[in-house]
């Protein structure tokens, strides 16, 4: 990996991060936990919330240190991991660069909540009616744009053979 696809990496990793951190501060310090603002009636809130599950609330009944350490030893493989992918393709596959940098910025920036409170702070809260979809944050967002430039990669078979 030379100097611009480290440059690329470190720029798009740390811009979510920095993102991601900034936007949960502010919800911290300006909303009350379970507190929200209504944004677009019947469809956007802003809405404090803690998840201390996975994606969709997984294992969020699990018991609390047993889910500390598997998130926090998931989230680390996968940060690890896709660094070292991203190591493999950055030269030749640009796109799919910005994709994994954008999941190891997301992937970092929830990491930063569970080591900091054991849980993730979300506050973007979509819905129509009483159906909501599960609330979420800017980390979460990067991770599922970068699995999408991932998935876009694999099915139309433009992924390098690792």
């Amino acid at each position: 990996m030379g100097t611009k696809e480290l440059i690329r990496l470190i720029l798009v990793s740390a811009g979510v991060v920095l993102a991601d951190q900034v936007t949960k501060y502010l919800i911290r310090l300006h909303l009350a936990l379970h507190d929200y603002i209504i944004v677009i009636k019947n469809f956007f809130n802003i809405n404090h919330v803690l998840n201390p599950g996975g994606a969709f609330g997984f294992f969020a009944n699990g018991s609390p240190g047993l889910r500390k350490f598997i998130f926090l030893f998931l989230s680390s493989l996968v940060a690890i991991f896709i660094l070292w992918l991203y190591r493999r393709i950055a030269k030749d596959f640009v796109f799919l660069s910005f994709g994994l940098a954008m999941i190891f910025g997301g992937a970092i920036g929830n990491l930063i909540d569970r080591f900091r409170f054991g849980k993730v702070v979300d506050f973007l809260d979509f819905y129509v009616g009483t159906v909501h979809w599960p609330a979420f944050n800017i980390a979460d967002s990067a991770i599922s744009v970068g699995m999408v430039i991932l998935i876009y990669h694999v099915v139309l078979n433009k992924i390098p053979d690792l």
